[in-house]
């Protein structure tokens, strides 16, 4: 019999998952924060163990970050503002979330939020809906609110030109996977925007030697370039020769390789190798499993979509899920 592992209150507009710590965090329409941990170590069922009012309007998007750096989220609202919420024990109190940093903006809305680790620590990467993309960096590892902005830049494959201001309705992030210790930054965003150039999604990777982001690939066929994006997703790597990233269009989801080897003017090498439409309407989010050899797909159809490949490297459709009521 199907059991459910957390029930979602009417109202809940978006969920993180902190595999680590084996705790979920869900944001609501109204504004509201939510925890849900397992209840022992071996239960497979969740209970609420905080509520917070983190918001006058509604949360969009809700991000943990590394669980390196403690139990914290990063909250997207209705109004475009960004804020970290920490949790903290003082005194004898029981655990509270607190507000540990709010990010200001003046005109633009924050669309998406990712972290990534690297060598020099902590980075998160905001896209914003004037088509701007700021990196910050955590000063402290023991406080979290200690950010500073890092770079700012628009997300075209000349990194020299700049556009005029652009009214983006949504964008997407995805870091690369972590793998060792030595690797530099990087990480691949696409925008839903009115300014083509912005669109097609890029990969970009933090120059070490020049300190400064460049754009190292742009996943798009040279006829799609224009063609808005509402999601991306990067794989997790465990020992292919190349890396391998999903790009969800108006048109369906493109699956790229990305190579390793950069050539003399800093570029890797990119290839489409699969092309997958199933969801009627739009698609909304992707998240690859651990192993980056299925992916899980939802949109407005109201399906969960699983793909995989066979041997001979042909994807396909390996499952289709959706609600029983």
């Amino acid at each position: 019999m199907e059991k459910s592992l957390v029930d979602l209150e009417n109202g809940t507009t978006c969920s993180s998952w902190n595999y680590s710590g084996q705790r979920l965090a869900a944001g609501s329409a109204d504004g509201f924060l939510s925890i849900f941990d397992a209840r022992d170590s071996a239960s497979s069922s969740f209970t609420r163990s905080s509520k917070s009012r983190v918001h006058d309007t509604g949360i969009v998007k809700v991000v943990w970050i590394p669980p390196e750096y403690g139990d914290a989220v990063a909250c997207v609202c209705a109004d475009g503002t960004l804020s970290l919420w920490e949790e903290v024990v003082e005194d004898a109190q029981p655990l509270q979330w607190k507000l540990c940093k709010s990010f200001k903006s003046n005109s633009s809305q924050v669309l998406d939020v990712q972290f990534g680790v690297s060598l020099s620590g902590l980075k998160m990467v905001a896209a914003y809906s004037d088509g701007h993309i700021r990196v910050y960096e955590l000063l402290d590892p023991l406080e979290l609110k200690n950010w500073q902005l890092q770079a700012e830049f628009q997300n075209v494959s000349d990194s020299v030109s700049t556009l005029g201001k652009a009214s983006c309705l949504s964008a997407s992030i995805s870091w690369k996977p972590q793998r060792g210790e030595s690797q530099e930054s990087s990480f691949v965003l696409g925008f839903n925007s009115d300014t083509q150039q912005l669109n097609s999604s890029k990969v970009w990777e933090f120059d070490q030697a020049h300190q400064r982001w460049l754009p190292v690939a742009e996943l798009a066929l040279p006829g799609n370039k224009g063609d808005q994006v509402y999601s991306v997703a990067w794989a997790p790597n465990i020992g292919r020769p190349y890396e391998v990233i999903a790009v969800a269009t108006h048109k369906a989801i493109a699956l790229w390789h990305l190579g390793l080897i950069p050539d003399t003017d800093g570029r890797l090498s990119v290839e489409q190798v699969a092309l997958l439409s199933g969801h009627a309407g739009e698609m909304w989010q992707m998240e690859w499993d651990m192993s980056g050899m299925t992916l899980a797909t939802s949109g407005s159809d109201g399906k969960v979509r699983l793909w995989q490949s066979n041997l001979n490297g042909v994807w396909h459709e390996q499952a289709a899920l959706e609600p029983t009521t």
